[in-house]
């Protein structure tokens, strides 16, 4: 029967219901995954996907064999990480789900140390919403998350680091020059509860909402106007670096003169945790970060 190759077209087939979609992500043609698809339909005597001009669906057989497959890969998988255990050296691929702006800015420096120590090692990594990271490691699509904010999870978690937040603008000095600017205030949309600390945090510093603002989808884009004179923006300090001479960037302070700040943590189930790839992870992002502390002294 069909080999886990054929299995893993099926299931990208599956999620993606596009012919052009799935060919991207196999790297493949058209034509070519076509006909492969062809040739397994002819393997099982049966057709398992319908094919029409607004894209493919599952035949109630096709719906068997594509759980079928889901199940194998699942069950290979699976495999591999116990024979994993028996190896001496770190192989295996670990899976990680990520804080998109995590993943952009902290994450990479951990994974070039990770790569270095651990070359037969691979790497998948998604980034996105707290929210879809859950997700994905509620449904095991991967063994560990990044998460920021106060995550509600059970499992096992591991605070990484905490980064304060900052009112980043090229003219304003002190928080008490907004309530007389014309600027607009530019946030970013978020999943997470960092929208209901700022408002609560600007609520009970001016009883009063912002004369004017921007709303962006994407904390990048929200980084680049501020840096480049558009408005004023709240933003953690992961984001920003010593290369921002020409800003100000003014610690935002709680009712008691604390800096506000948030907090970064890493998420898994215990059973991830005894994988070999992750307790390498997590030994290099110790490592990272007794560096990085040296550093900064």
């Amino acid at each position: 029967m069909s080999s886990f190759s054929e299995f893993r077209l099926l299931t990208v087939l599956a999620e993606e219901m596009n012919m052009r979609k799935a060919a991207e992500r196999l790297f493949v043609t058209q034509p070519a995954l076509s006909q492969r698809l062809q040739t397994i339909e002819k393997e099982w005597e049966v057709r398992i996907f319908n094919r029409s001009t607004k894209g493919l669906s599952l035949t109630p057989a096709g719906e068997l064999i594509v759980a079928y497959a889901k199940e194998t890969l699942e069950k290979k998988e699976r495999l591999l990480e116990e024979l994993q255990l028996l190896e001496p050296q770190v192989h295996g691929t670990l899976k990680i789900a990520c804080a998109t702006i995590v993943g952009q800015n902290w994450l990479p420096k951990v994974l070039k140390l990770f790569v270095e120590r651990y070359p037969h090692a691979k790497i998948q990594l998604v980034t996105g919403w707290s929210s879809e990271i859950l997700k994905a490691l509620y449904e095991g699509d991967v063994h560990i998350g990044i998460i920021r904010g106060t995550p509600e999870w059970k499992g096992r978690k591991i605070h990484l680091f905490e980064d304060p937040l900052f009112l980043v603008d090229k003219d304003i000095q002190d928080v008490e020059e907004l309530l007389s600017t014309e600027k607009p205030f530019i946030q970013f949309k978020s999943d997470s509860n960092y929208d209901q600390e700022i408002q609560e945090w600007w609520h009970n510093r001016f009883q009063m909402a912002p004369k004017r603002s921007i709303v962006v989808d994407q904390i990048e884009t929200c980084r680049q106007m501020a840096f480049n004179g558009l408005g004023y923006a709240i933003l953690p300090a992961i984001t920003l670096s010593n290369q921002e001479n020409d800003l100000y960037m003014t610690p935002i302070l709680d009712r008691d003169g604390e800096p506000i700040s948030r907090d970064t943590w890493l998420l898994g189930y215990d059973a991830a945790f005894e994988l070999r790839q992750v307790q390498a992870f997590v030994e290099t992002v110790d490592r990272f970060m007794e560096y990085s502390n040296e550093n900064r002294l």
